[in-house]
């Protein structure tokens, strides 16, 4: 086990903020390094070169010494995020941590597939709408999707901003019927400098997009989707660590 991994940040516990698992107590291991760069991408800490100073690199035993420090020794939920986590090698991770009695989700893109999202509990695949400015590579999705095994519960978290936002995530419900769709009123106001992380976001806004988005599924009598608000951003904002 000589493979390192870039971590951003570990902590917790929190609460989990999003999609399947949004309320769910759990740890988060922030890994450093992401392959786009999302116009509101709200967590450039862990996606920007130039915070790679901060990032450490750390083998998979002191990660999970690391997450049950944290939960006080009992067995937690460990979110894998980033960046893009998938970048990572964290099949050991997946391996320590079983042992240890941690369950994993891992949340990514779904840019790059990797054998060992079979070994996880739970994955979030979240492909970037137009207003990210990043283009969707379907057949990439897919190959994450087949990565998972049977017992894995994927599932695709969209981030709705507007109307094409939306058109993008009908558009990704009709490839992959079989898997859940949550859509997310987006958080249109990310950090504005490098050291500004703790940004309050405007609720209010928020709050009339998530109204708005409702209203669009109910009028197109969408009622197998989750419509939900970004739980971490309106309890902590931006800031790091939460």
């Amino acid at each position: 086990m000589t493979n390192t991994i870039l971590v951003s940040e570990v902590f917790g516990p929190v609460l989990q903020g999003e999609g399947a698992l949004i309320g769910k107590p759990t740890v988060f291991v922030r890994t450093g390094g992401c392959d786009m760069r999302c116009v509101w991408c709200d967590t450039l800490y862990a996606v920007l070169p130039e915070f790679r100073h901060e990032w450490q690199p750390l083998t998979a035993q002191v990660i999970i010494e690391r997450v049950l420090h944290l939960s006080q020794g009992k067995p937690i939920l460990v979110t894998l995020s980033g960046g893009n986590p998938a970048l990572q090698p964290l099949e050991p991770l997946l391996d320590l941590g079983h042992a240890a009695g941690l369950r994993f989700a891992l949340e990514t893109q779904g840019s790059v597939a990797r054998s060992w999202f079979a070994k996880l509990e739970h994955l979030a695949l979240s492909p970037k709408p137009p207003s990210s400015r990043m283009k969707i590579d379907w057949q990439k999705l897919q190959a994450c999707v087949e990565a998972a095994s049977c017992s894995t519960q994927a599932v695709l978290k969209i981030v709705i901003f507007d109307e094409s936002d939306y058109q993008f995530a009908r558009e990704a419900a009709a490839r992959f019927p079989a898997l859940p769709i949550y859509l997310q009123a987006g958080n249109h106001t990310p950090p504005q400098a490098d050291n500004d992380w703790a940004a309050q976001p405007d609720i209010a806004g928020i709050a009339a997009r998530l109204e708005w988005l409702l209203g669009r599924v109910i009028a197109d009598g969408w009622n197998d989707v989750t419509v939900l608000p970004q739980l971490h951003t309106i309890l902590w904002g931006n800031r790091r660590g939460v």
